[in-house]
């Protein structure tokens, strides 16, 4: 059964002087334990499509399910993590780690030890009572990703949490992410806009076109798990690339 599924999800902004439609016609779904990523142009409603899966908007037309059961317009289902951090300047680190789990009716003491528990995983060990504001841009991405990580819901809603990273912290990040993902295995619902990220950490990608917005195609990533960092060198994954610069170039060009 899938985890996620997304059926003909339609939706519609009310202008100044007319009607824009984002989305056209939207049918994706994710697996339980898999690593889907939907890559696209810029402005194509991806993070309308979050929105709507995170039930903050309702579409016009179409329906979310989730576990088999159509959750359309309903808040709390699942987890996000944004393209910047998002962190409360004046919480610590394990505080911040924390919140998702407290919202979530976790008791604090409980949330707080579950925290402190997990950071020295994810490379933060001494910066628990710190505030955010002393960590690099990657270690506060590494605290937002936990904070989701740590929530009750199964479903992850990443969007492209790694686009404001400079390239070798982008890189660092993206062999982070898979190495924590691939032991927990949550189902994870990705947004980028790099087709090398999206290659390296996916299991399946959806590339969808400019609005309103597509699918143009769905993709099975070929390569094995646990994923080497080298798979970038690879002809299957040149040949992939290629094709997917193909579909967004004209894309572009159209």
């Amino acid at each position: 059964m899938n985890k996620l599924e997304l059926q003909g999800i339609q939706h519609t902004f009310a202008g100044k002087k007319q009607r824009v439609t984002v989305l056209s016609d939207i049918s994706l779904h994710v697996k339980e334990g898999e690593f889907v990523t939907i890559i696209g142009p810029s402005g194509s409603g991806k993070s309308t499509l979050f929105h709507i899966i995170g039930g903050l908007v309702t579409p016009t037309a179409g329906d979310v399910w989730l576990d088999g059961a159509k959750v359309t317009g309903i808040k709390g289902l699942i987890s996000y993590m944004p393209q910047q951090p998002a962190l409360f300047p004046w919480r610590t680190i394990e505080a911040n780690v924390a919140l998702a789990q407290e919202v979530a009716g976790v008791p604090r003491q409980d949330a707080v030890a579950k925290a402190r528990e997990w950071l020295p995983k994810v490379g933060l060990a001494g910066y628990e009572q710190e505030l955010p504001h002393v960590l690099s841009g990657g270690m506060q991405q590494r605290v937002s990703f936990l904070r989701a990580l740590l929530s009750p819901q199964e479903v992850m809603c990443l969007d492209e949490p790694f686009g404001s990273l400079d390239a070798l912290t982008r890189q660092d990040m993206q062999a982070w992410l898979l190495n924590i993902w691939e032991k927990n295995r949550r189902s994870i619902l990705f947004v980028t806009h790099s087709i090398e990220e999206a290659l390296f950490l996916s299991d399946r990608i959806y590339v969808i076109s400019n609005k309103p917005a597509e699918i143009l195609e769905e993709l099975v990533v070929p390569f094995a798990r646990p994923r080497q960092e080298e798979v970038n060198l690879e002809p299957a994954f040149h040949k992939l690339r290629k094709h997917i610069q193909s579909l967004l170039r004209q894309e572009v060009q159209s």
